[in-house]
């Protein structure tokens, strides 16, 4: 199990909330968990964008976790679940953000505040066998900057940073997720300027 903490200007366990005038469409009121902040670069999870036209069931088939033709009677989670793009890198990939109740000893990031990030297949096997974690939200792909490259965004005013909200990550309200973020740095979309955006 490996451990990242939080440290000076490192954005890990952080939010990432998309400024109004963010000029890649892509990125449009996104926002994002940083997973890992270091000097090579960023890599974090959009938590309320969903995949389109790809229900939780339909994955599990097309990695054959379940049979083809079975009738899915899933766990409570499972059946919750949404499948959320993550971003534009590696689109075929799953990344589990989830709870610290499941740890798997090689293949579990955690991060920060209980919250953890797996890519196997394990956990969704577990998921949908009701094993797995007390919470959970599965997206595809990630976002990801080089070195330097998320810093300078941020201070070309394209995102606004903040502490990340286990409630906003895991909740499947997924078009209030933006207006919320906001709203726990006391900021309403609106009042929104071109000034650069730390909280």
């Amino acid at each position: 199990m490996r451990n990242m903490r939080t440290r000076g200007d490192d954005l890990t366990g952080q939010f990432l909330i998309a400024m109004p005038q963010m000029a890649d469409d892509r990125f449009a009121q996104a926002v994002i968990y940083v997973c890992s902040h270091t000097s090579d670069g960023a890599m974090g999870i959009i938590v309320n964008q969903t995949a389109p036209n790809l229900s939780f069931p339909d994955l599990l088939r097309q990695l054959d976790l379940i049979p083809e033709d079975a009738d899915i009677v899933l766990p409570g989670l499972a059946r919750r679940m949404r499948v959320h793009r993550g971003g534009p890198v590696e689109t075929g990939r799953g990344f589990v953000l989830h709870s610290r109740d499941f740890v798997l000893d090689s293949s579990t990031l955690v991060i920060d505040d209980g919250i953890c990030l797996t890519a196997t297949l394990d956990i969704l096997r577990a998921i949908a066998e009701g094993r797995g974690p007390a919470q959970a939200m599965l997206a595809l792909g990630y976002a990801g900057w080089g070195a330097g490259q998320l810093e300078t965004e941020i201070q070309e005013n394209g995102w606004i940073t903040g502490p990340a909200d286990a409630d906003i990550i895991f909740d499947t309200a997924i078009d209030s997720k933006w207006d919320r973020a906001l709203a726990t740095l006391g900021i309403s979309p609106g009042s929104l300027s071109s000034e650069a955006g730390h909280a």
